[in-house]
Parts: structure tokens; sequence; C-alpha cells
């Protein structure tokens, strides 16, 4: 088979001559590997997948800049295997689709294994991955995807079914310090620097803002040798690599798993009491470009939830945020949100109001329509009277302290006790006064 298309070369050697540092010093085999040891090594999961045949269609799913797509070329290139690289922003499924009909009728050696490589794969729609499984499912190919995104809530099931995931994990301060000071002292595809070039402060600064990414480590480091090189200075200082990273945005991604996982964080630290680290969570989703008024709704839905009736006046502060953020926007109505994350935290905690719903709405939905009891009912009209509507109702009012044990449930279903208070702030006085009132009536 004749491919006229450009495919990405496997190795940076055959980069164009100012291609990236980061592409550049990408590894060109697993002994120049940094990090993911959990998956390397003899032993491990990806030596079983270089000895397998044949190939197995593999995921990678990681942080950015944690090696996805050059273990992908790794282990295309120790397996010998016919590479196809697409990306899923860049290239359509037709595109695919043609080459992939032309492997099909026999444009490759047999022994030869064909990897179709597509990074980003998680951008495909599902008609679109769904387009793959023929050739996956027929041996034509092997899949190779990358990911940022969750693959249970991006990739489709029938295609993940016939693919293995491969969990890449962010890279420690120390490896993204190590991949640094290779790319420094490199003289064929690094810079070739002496390692005092670099300030200690400078990388520490460099290192920690990478948070876990190579490719961001090794971006600023090239761009902080180039404004020193333009300012013949003879050493990077912290300004310097202040001015090459500028900032790098928190990774966020507000319709991604993140989006999930930052606000679970939020709402676990404030059930469990934690002010502080409510409002570090708070701030990276505002931070992350997150929309304050969702962060309100679930804090609002948090005050009936966790708090309910031990402080029954959170549901009020947290509707009163999201009115001031509505009023002040950002950032100024921030505060109204960090104001009820604060109390959120420090409020007595009851979910007796939530459970005692749950309970109830399980009768609802096993036991049917239970008729509403006779003495319960309106009677507007004379026909209604007649028939007993209404009837031998009592009037709590004209009891003592506003109160008659009445039965307030279907004759069907019985009595029922959903609502357990705790004695968590306000919810004891509940509970005192139910006592009060029904004594023994009030029964599981």
């Amino acid at each position: 088979m004749k491919d006229t298309r450009r495919p990405l070369p496997l190795f940076p050697g055959a980069q164009p001559p100012r291609a990236p540092l980061a592409d550049r010093m990408r590894p060109r085999s697993l002994s120049e590997f940094v990090g993911q040891e959990e998956i390397l090594g003899e032993g491990k999961f990806l030596s079983s997948v270089l000895s397998a045949r044949p190939l197995p269609s593999l995921i990678f799913w990681g942080p950015p800049g944690t090696g996805k797509t050059t273990l992908a070329r790794i282990i295309a290139a120790e397996t010998k295997a016919l590479f196809l690289p697409y990306s899923a922003v860049l290239s359509g499924i037709k595109e695919i689709k043609d080459t992939l009909s032309e492997l099909k009728r026999g444009g490759r050696p047999e022994e030869r294994p064909a990897i179709l490589f597509i990074d980003e794969i998680h951008r495909f729609n599902k008609a679109q991955q769904d387009a793959l499984l023929p050739y996956v499912e027929d041996g034509t190919v092997t899949l190779f995807g990358t990911t940022t995104e969750n693959p249970s809530f991006e990739i489709r099931n029938a295609l993940l079914s016939r693919c293995r995931v491969l969990v890449l994990s962010p890279l420690s301060p120390s490896q993204v310090e190590t991949i640094a000071l290779r790319a420094l002292a490199d003289p064929e595809r690094g810079l070739g620097k002496e390692a005092s070039f670099l300030s200690p402060d400078a990388l520490r600064h460099i290192v920690e803002i990478s948070d876990g990414d190579a490719r961001v480590a090794l971006n600023a480091l090239e761009a902080a040798a180039v404004i020193a090189g333009h300012r013949n200075l003879e050493q990077v200082d912290v300004a310097v690599a202040e001015e090459a990273l500028r900032r790098k945005a928190l990774l966020y991604d507000k319709d991604g798993e993140e989006h999930y996982n930052l606000i679970s964080a939020l709402h676990k630290s404030l059930r469990g009491s934690d002010p502080d680290a409510a409002l570090y969570w708070l701030a990276r989703m505002l931070d992350g470009g997150e929309d304050p008024l969702y962060i309100a709704r679930r804090m609002i839905r948090f005050a009936s939830e966790d708090v309910g009736n031990a402080a029954p006046g959170a549901l009020q502060l947290t509707l009163a945020a999201a009115e001031a953020y509505r009023t002040l926007g950002s950032p100024e109505g921030e505060l109204a949100l960090a104001q009820a994350a604060v109390y959120l935290a420090t409020a007595p905690k009851s979910n007796r109001v939530y459970t005692a719903f749950q309970r109830a709405m399980g009768d609802v939905k096993a036991g049917g329509s239970h008729p509403v009891p006779l003495h319960l009912r309106n009677a507007p009209t004379r026909l209604m009277q007649e028939l007993g509507y209404g009837e031998k109702y009592q009037y709590p009012h004209d009891f003592a302290d506003a109160f008659v044990p009445e039965n307030y449930f279907p004759e069907t279903l019985g009595r029922r006790k959903y609502y357990e208070p705790s004695d968590a702030g306000y919810e004891k006085t509940i509970s005192e006064r139910l006592k009060t009132w029904w004594g023994g009536l009030r029964k599981k």
C-alpha cells in the first residue's frame, strides 16, 4: 500500500532542526523514559504488552505531559509495527476509514502488526468511534488512543471493552527535575548548557509550576534560555523563569472528570467540617473557570442534604450567597460564596431530612397509590360532605399546644417513622418536641 500521507515521525531524530525542545527530547526508548514505574519494567504491564501477539488495543489515560504519546510510539518501534498516527482534532473519520480499508485489502506484510494511533480520541463522537469498531474487531489494526478524560465517560463501551486502559500518573517533582536537567545538558537534542546555567531557585520554580507536566517544564526551560540569550545573561534566575512560565492554569476541565472530582472534594470537605480545605477546593474551582452559580447551587443542596435542620439558617445563607453573587458578580461576589462555604463547614451536621425523604420516596415507589383517608380529605361540595370527606377531622388549634395525636397516613399503609432527628444543633430541640407530642406513637 502506498501511503501518500505525511505521518508523524517516530522519533525526534527525524524532526526539523527547529523542532521544540519538548519534541527533540522525546524519549526514543524505554531506557530514556522517566516516570510511570507502576507500568514499566520487567514483570510490569508494559513488558507483557511488548511480548503479546497480537498486540492488545490500548487507551493511554493520563494528564498532559506524562508520556502517553511517547509510550505509544516506543511500543510501535519495539514491535516494528506499521504506525498510522492521527489526531482526533485534525483528522476526519473518512480519512482514517479510507486508510484502514486499503490496509484491510492487504497493504502490509502479514507478520507486521499495524497500529492505528489516535491522539485525543475522546474528541471523536460516538458515531466516529463506532466506525473504528469493525477494523479493531477483525484485527485489521490495533488501536492506540490517548486521552486526558476518563475513558469510562468518553469512550464508547463497545470500543472500550476491546481495549486495555493504561493509567498514567502526573510526574513527581523529582521526575520533572530529572527531565529538565537532562534537556539542559544534552548537547545533541537539548540545550547543551552547564547545570549552573539554571539557578537552583529557577529550577525549583519551573518544577513546581509545571504541575507534573514534562512538556510545560521543557517549554518553560526553552523559553527561559531564549530570554537569557537575547539579554546576554549567563544564568537563568527566578525572574527569567517566571517570565518564561508566565502562569500555567491549574488542571481543571469544567466539562470533564476533574469537574466532578473537585466538586466532590468540596462537598466532602464541607461534610467533614474542614473550612480550610473547603476554601481551597472552592478557590481551585473558581480559579479554573467554574461557573460560580453552579458552586452556589451545590452548596444550597448541601445545606439541605448535610446540614438540614441542625442549622436551618444554612439554607437561607446559601440562598443569600447565590443572590449576592448574582448582584455583584466576580470577583466581589465570590466572597459571599466563601462565607457560605465556611458556614456550611462549621455548622452542625445532620442528614436526617435527606434520609427521611429517601425512605418516604421508597415507600411511594414500592407501595403504589394508597388512598387518602376520608378525614384528611377536603370537602368543598355537599356531595363530598355526604360521602364523608373531612368527617372526624380533629383541628389541632382546638387542642392544647395546637397538637392532637392523629393518623395522617393512608390506612392501607399504616403509620411510618421516616424522620429521626439527631442531637446536633437545632435538631435536638426538634427531637425533644416530637417526643413530647408523639411519645411512643411514632414507630418505625
